[in-house]
């Protein structure tokens, strides 16, 4: 058993990270180079990863795909962990989250904009 692995766990390949994520096995190596996912080696030097891997990695893409760089993410990841936050972790997830509520804004009103197209030329054949 290795640190952090509680008795029983059952580690998983890259293979099925990137399965269960969803993924290619080359982003899950990237992330693990980021130093956003840890991996345990095997006695062979296979990459293992615990069951928090999974829900972690589409974390990641979630994040990515609002925008949020690797280094952003490294500092959210004391918040997902433990829960916890200080003032400064705080403030910075308040701002990110103004900045993805105005990125949704922006785009419910493409999707409105696009609405009222469709609308028109539903009407004209």
């Amino acid at each position: 058993m290795t640190v952090g692995q509680a008795v029983g766990e059952r580690l998983m390949r890259i293979g099925e990270v990137a399965r269960g994520a969803g993924v290619s096995v080359r982003a899950v190596r990237y992330y693990e180079q980021q130093g956003l996912l840890i991996a345990e080696r095997s006695p062979s030097g296979q990459r293992l990863y615990r069951q928090d891997a999974i829900p972690r990695v589409r974390f990641f893409q979630q994040m990515f795909a609002a925008g949020l760089t690797s280094r952003k993410i490294t500092e959210l990841l004391p918040c997902w962990d433990s829960g916890h936050t200080d003032a400064e972790q705080r403030a910075m997830l308040r701002t990110e989250r103004e900045r993805l509520q105005a990125k949704v804004e922006d785009l419910q009103a493409a999707l409105d904009r696009l609405d009222e197209v469709i609308a028109i030329t539903d009407t004209h054949p």
